[in-house]
């Protein structure tokens, strides 16, 4: 009945106002109250009643309008939907300080993604919300601040615009770092923190500039102290962990403001088991915000422990950080398990901490567990950590081993997603490199040749790289290369066929051939190489190539061939000879590089002897 008067055009403005009104009030309600609105189909009758010409009546609309797209139930899609809603907004927002509000409250709450600060962006939302950001009503402002902290947010097209945009002539990260002052409101603080923080991430603002070292960053971690609420706590965290993530100087400069790795410790004391809560509503707001608060934590933990070693020790020296972080990667909350992972991916990057705290807690074991079931995004920074804990000086490597983490390796070489291909491979390289020959063995049987080869016609670079990283760590030292050429020497010769004639980078190319010369450097294998013609002339190819790195990978293959003490080397060295090897080897020996020259005369001299 009331949404039948507000689309009566016969009824009095008066009297359509008020339905807008009454409306608003039941959309306040419970989230039932909305979806049944919704079903009524509100919105298109409130954005027809937008074309009126009185300006109360349009205001009742435009409130009502943005109490629904606030809830939660309301799909912010409904305002896309046509495409002269969005123009039509804009030009409404010099009518009263009411639209601007309201208006800018609706963009803020319904621009999701890149899809959404596009079609904003191209209708002028940045030169049409621009001066809102010093207007006389603080609801205005605030409104304002929030849509740039939403549109600039990962979006570089917009924060380059914002840089350079004026109002009263003066430019606007100078707008946003005053109403980082101390004396501002901390909603208005922590938002302008928010679009500094994307302009710097997307490049807009340097991250050496002072807004960002002296305002910014401070700003933030101010935000992160035991006086401010639980919410503003996790954002501010949230916020910093993002401003710092990929520059060093800043994880620097954060880790020594305000005692702040001390001071996230406080984070995983919610709720506090104190039993003088007798508050019920305060220990359930502390429920609430305790897994945030430790998502909040683990995750700025993880940006300032990303790169420096000292930061690292500071952090697990933090109290019962690594029991913290084992406990978080079995929560229930899968937002707090990888924050948790990622936090634990930072710390394993040193190789300290591999040797001492990581061996100490066991952490393998909870890490092995979170691999078994859990989704792709927990899965590849899991799997990227279990890397670092294979690598040859980590005590780790065992136990890992023994809990059946070859299968689990092989497995995600074989997933659709190609981090966890790249993990997968990069993880089994680590295991295999200077490993016995059981695991060797263990490793090729647990791949299988199908899959070997599905692996080097991958069309990622970096998964074939590591593939061959693998093969290389494989073949290494003789009774192994000797052993696994035995079983599996048919195929691996013929993948290496197959990428020296692909149309592959150097790269590739070059370690195709670094593996070629460790089976060269094998007893018995090396006959697989002498007794391979379309081999033999590939890498007699490779000598004469224009480029250096390539010509002295088929010089080491060559030298292993032909090295004097070993059974053999006569016939090879013939073989080699009338195939035209030495006069390369001549010509190479006058070449102006250093490597090469020597490399060459190093081989002549197996001829003389």
């Amino acid at each position: 009945m009331l949404l039948y008067l507000l689309q009566q055009e016969t009824s009095s403005t008066e009297l359509r106002t008020e339905c807008a009104v009454v409306l608003g009030s039941l959309a306040m309600g419970t989230e039932n109250n909305v979806k049944s609105l919704l079903d009524c189909h509100i919105i298109p009758a409130l954005l027809q009643g937008l074309l009126s010409p009185d300006l109360k009546f349009i205001e009742a609309c435009l409130r009502c309008l943005r109490t629904i797209f606030i809830s939660p139930v309301t799909p912010e899609d409904l305002l896309y939907t046509d495409a002269t809603v969005i123009s039509h907004l804009m030009a409404l927002l010099s009518r009263s300080r009411y639209t601007q509000e309201y208006i800018c409250q609706i963009f803020s709450h319904c621009c999701k993604g890149p899809d959404h600060q596009t079609i904003l962006f191209n209708h002028g939302a940045v030169q049409n919300i621009a001066h809102l950001l010093v207007s006389t009503s603080y609801k205005v402002r605030m409104q304002a601040l929030k849509c740039f902290s939403v549109l600039a947010f990962e979006n570089p097209q917009v924060s380059m615009t914002l840089v350079n945009v004026s109002v009263d002539g003066e430019l606007l990260p100078q707008i946003f770092v005053k109403m980082l002052q101390r004396d501002k409101p901390i909603e208005m603080q922590l938002t302008s923190a928010k679009c500094l923080t994307s302009m710097c991430r997307a490049g807009a603002i340097r991250t050496d500039d002072p807004c960002i070292v002296l305002k910014t960053l401070p700003c933030l971690v101010r935000m992160c102290s035991k006086d401010r609420l639980l919410e503003e706590r996790v954002e501010g965290a949230e916020t910093l962990a993002y401003l710092i993530e990929t520059d060093m100087e800043l994880q620097r400069m954060a880790s020594i403001t305000d005692h702040l790795i001390v001071m996230l410790a406080d984070y995983f004391k919610y709720p506090s088991s104190v039993s003088a809560i007798t508050d019920i509503k305060r220990l359930d707001h502390d429920l609430k915000h305790a897994h945030e608060l430790r998502q909040a934590a683990f995750k700025l933990y993880a940006s300032l422990g990303a790169n420096d070693e000292d930061i690292r020790k500071k952090i697990i020296e933090t109290e019962n950080m690594m029991d913290r972080i084992v406990n978080g990667l079995s929560e229930s909350s899968i937002k707090v398990r990888l924050a948790a992972v990622r936090c634990l991916h930072s710390l394993s990057r040193s190789v300290q901490q591999l040797r001492t705290s990581f061996q100490d807690h066991a952490v393998w074991k909870p890490l092995m567990k979170v691999l078994q079931n859990a989704p792709n995004e927990i899965l590849v920074v899991a799997s990227s950590t279990l890397c670092n804990l294979l690598l040859e000086f980590s005590p780790s490597k065992e136990p890992i081993l023994e809990s059946g983490a070859i299968e689990l390796l092989c497995s995600l070489t074989q997933s659709e997603n190609l981090a966890l291909r790249v993990n997968g491979i990069w993880a089994l390289m680590n295991m295999a490199f200077q490993a016995e020959q059981k695991i060797k063995s263990d490793i090729l049987r647990g791949l299988s040749t199908e899959q070997l080869f599905q692996l080097l016609s991958d069309s990622d670079v970096n998964v074939l790289m590591k593939t061959l990283g693998l093969l290389r760590n494989l073949l290494s030292t003789r009774p192994h290369i000797d052993h696994i050429m035995s079983t599996h020497g048919k195929q691996i010769m013929q993948a290496v066929t197959l990428i020296l004639e692909g149309e592959h980078n150097i790269e590739v190319k070059e370690q195709t051939l670094c593996i070629l010369a460790n089976i060269a450097d094998g007893t018995t294998a090396k006959e697989l190489i002498m007794t391979n013609d379309d081999i033999l002339q590939k890498i007699k190819y490779y000598m004469s190539h224009s480029n250096a790195k390539l010509q002295l990978a088929a010089m080491f293959c060559i030298s292993n061939l032909i090295w004097n003490e070993e059974e053999g080397s006569q016939e090879r060295q013939d073989k080699l000879r009338d195939m035209g090897v030495v006069d390369i080897l001549h010509k190479l020996s006058q070449s102006s590089d250093p490597n090469l020259c020597d490399k060459a005369k190093t081989a002549l001299q197996q001829y003389l002897a």
